[in-house]
This record gives C-alpha cells, structure tokens and sequence, in this order.
C-alpha cells in the first residue's frame, strides 16, 4: 500500500475514534525512515490506547500489521510504526511537552558541504614530516 494511501487510513480510524487535533506531517525530505508521521491527541489514558486499538484495527483489516507498537499498556503516549507512516496517540500535556510538531518543523535538510573557491586556488603552508623536524637532544 502506498504511504499516502496508508496515511489517510490512520487519519481517518484517529477521525472515526474522536482523536482531538490530529496533524499529518510530510518529513520525506528530512527523514529517511518514514514518510508521514500522524499526530493525534486523546482525552485519558484509556483514549489514547483505544485510539492507538482503532488504527491498528483498521489497517489489520487491510492486511497491515505495525512493524512496531510501544507504549500501549501506558496510554501516555502510543507510538505505532507502519514503516512509511509512523503515529504518535499522546495525552495533551505529553504532547505539548515534546512538542513533536515543533520539532520537525525546525529540521531543515544539510546541503551538501561544497569547499570554498579560496580553498581550491590556494593551499595553506605544509607541516614538517617528522623526518624534517630538528631532533633535541636527550637531557641527562
């Protein structure tokens, strides 16, 4: 299933659960290990779990199963992996507190180092090989 696909699955079991402020990041450019991350928040710690039970169950019924589920048992914050799609079910003040949003909004991809014109014309003053360097003589 493609990730788009996938995605709106997830959005759409968080929507049928009443997941509160549910956001859908797009981080192909900076991270290698998914595509979308989904972001939802639950009123309790019994919500977050049943939210995190409903994705699971929608995309199980597609023949779907995570690569990964942590964090169910405690219901603070559940974080399901489908590979292309990660989700994160959080309480509200765990979710505010590391602010995931933020943070992947703030990541920029590097650009290549490319070395400077001053660096291609004119090279810097070479060391002495150790062949080359005056020897002291031993103390007695």
């Amino acid at each position: 299933m493609q990730a788009k696909k996938m995605q709106q699955l997830i959005h759409r079991a968080l929507v049928d659960a009443k997941g509160q402020d549910i956001r859908v990041l797009d981080v192909r450019k900076v991270a290698g290990f998914t595509d979308y991350m989904v972001i939802a928040s639950g009123t309790s710690s019994r919500h977050v779990a049943t939210l995190a039970e409903k994705v699971v169950d929608k995309l199980r019924a597609r023949g779907l199963k995570p690569i990964g589920l942590e964090g169910k048992e405690f219901g603070e914050w559940v974080l399901i992996d489908f590979g292309d799609v990660v989700t994160h079910v959080m309480h509200p003040q765990t979710r505010d507190f590391y602010n995931l949003e933020k943070l992947w909004a703030e990541i920029q991809p590097e650009a290549p180092a490319r070395p400077s014109a001053r660096a291609k014309t004119k090279k810097g003053p070479r060391k002495k090989s150790r062949s080359q360097t005056p020897r002291r003589k031993p103390r007695r």
